[in-house]
């Protein structure tokens, strides 16, 4: 396991043709400081700003990853992302001639081989990682998908295919020391295509760069060499192409003998690479590609915000996200008009659920009323809107700086009174956040009974 943070000792480069666009691209692995992370830039596109290697900059998921901002745009990152994530190597600028980083041989090991000619320079300051503490899954059912994280001290991935294909088969790989396997083990694996897929492919745009030199295409047609003639011909494939004994295009010997199941977890490995950290969990993944890899790094990357979150903000650890702590480090508001105890569950810009206490020490059911004490509707509204809060200052940087000011509440409807023992829980979505404003939805329940609801408008200012 890596512990130090990472870069390259020099500048290095490689030049060559993109799988997808077909261009011609060189990129330059350059060194970058400690708190840089991965980012990409591309030199051609004059004034572009350098787009970071994260899963909130993923803008394409068609046979490969694609990253954006704006107009830069970066195709097929995976190798190049796993070839980094392989060596340890977590903080460099990626500059690129082109849109799509060089196919190469349609594995990650041109890339691994100069960086490793770069040599690698360690920082003190270590690495941070992602724990995995409890299980978590992503499934997409319908096409037979399965990926599951379980708890473990490094990281660890277990991969299994199963095509209805003789070439194939059912396919099984495991990786158990990422510093010492991926570069002999898996750097190597080249990426692959079926016959029936390579016309399909040129149809939609792609692989105008790929070619036998740089995949492995599995034959799985009943036409025999006619078809492979047919889609040479209209592919203007230069030179011989015929069905293989081993089912494989030309007789191109593999790698591994397993070494298409190898190159999904390449993938999958540049993939995981968005979450910005590295993780310290087993990921078992069956038939994963870059649709269900991306999905679960989204679900890895909130866990890693919530994360942070909660160790920014809390003391000591608690069943709850926030304690009442944790709470009052966010939060400018201070009794009497600190209205939420508890912050159980935090998606950073998406949801919130957060708790109330409500107990006849309240100072306000002196009032409201006497002999018959019933909470203010709008101290609900307001408690709910603290909640709403919390949720909107963790969507920004340097939240300790910034208020929250209300600017609409739209939709409240009162649907139960609350009274003393009771414990108000409340639960927001936010609908939309743009330029400092949003709209959350938010929903008040006592037990299960929901007692009070609202749409919520808000600003963030400058304290």
């Amino acid at each position: 396991m890596y512990i130090k943070k990472r870069t390259i000792e020099r500048e290095v480069s490689l030049t060559g043709t993109g799988l997808h666009t077909g261009e011609s691209c060189t990129i330059t692995f350059k060194p970058a400081g400690p708190d840089h992370g991965i980012k990409f830039l591309r030199s051609d596109l004059p004034n572009s700003e350098p787009v970071p290697a994260d899963i909130d900059h993923v803008i394409d998921i068609a046979r490969g990853t694609t990253l954006g901002i704006g107009e830069a745009k970066v195709f097929t990152v995976e190798h190049t992302l796993a070839a980094l994530t392989g060596l340890g190597i977590d903080n460099v600028l990626i500059e690129l001639s082109g849109p799509e980083p060089p196919v190469c041989d349609g594995s990650a090991m041109p890339f691994v081989e100069v960086l490793q000619d770069a040599g690698v320079k360690k920082f003190e300051e270590e690495k941070e990682y992602l724990e995995i503490d409890t299980p978590m899954s992503y499934s997409e059912p319908d096409r037979k998908v399965d990926i599951v994280v379980t708890p473990s001290d490094d990281f660890r991935l277990t991969f299994m295919i199963d095509y209805a294909n003789p070439a194939l088969g059912t396919q099984y790989t495991s990786l158990v020391d990422l510093k010492e396997e991926f570069v002999e083990e898996f750097a190597p694996s080249r990426t692959f295509c079926f016959l029936s897929e390579v016309e399909m492919l040129k149809e939609q745009g792609l692989i105008k760069g790929g070619g036998l030199e740089n995949a492995v295409v599995i034959y799985d047609s009943k036409e025999g060499q006619n078809e492979v003639d047919r889609i040479r011909k209209a592919l203007n494939i230069e030179g011989d192409a015929f069905v293989g004994r081993t089912g494989i295009i030309n007789d191109i010997a593999l790698r591994f003998p397993n070494e298409p199941v190898r190159h999904k977890a390449l993938d999958l490995i540049g993939d995981l690479t968005l979450i910005g950290v590295p993780i310290k969990g087993h990921v078992l993944a069956a038939r994963s590609g870059h649709k269900a890899n991306v999905a679960l790094v989204k679900k890895l990357r909130s866990l890693y915000q919530k994360k942070l979150l909660a160790s920014r903000f809390q003391q000591k650890k608690s069943e709850a996200f926030l304690d009442i702590n944790g709470i009052l480090k966010i939060m400018p508001h201070r009794y009497p008009f600190l209205l939420i105890d508890r912050i159980l569950d935090l998606e950073p810009a998406k949801r919130v659920v957060a708790l109330k206490n409500v107990t006849i020490n309240e100072p306000f059911f002196n009032g409201h009323f006497p002999g018959h004490p019933i909470m203010p509707g709008v101290l609900i509204v307001e408690a709910l809107a603290q909640a709403g809060g919390v949720l909107l200052l963790n969507a920004v940087e340097n939240p300790e700086s910034k208020v929250v000011y209300f600017m609409s509440i739209d939709g409240v409807k009162f649907r139960k009174p609350v009274i003393p023992g009771d414990q108000l829980r409340f639960e927001l979505e936010m609908l939309s956040f743009r330029r400092n404003t949003c709209r959350m939805q938010g929903k008040a329940y006592v037990d299960e009974k929901l007692v009070t609801e609202a749409t919520l408008m808000a600003v963030l200012v400058d304290k």
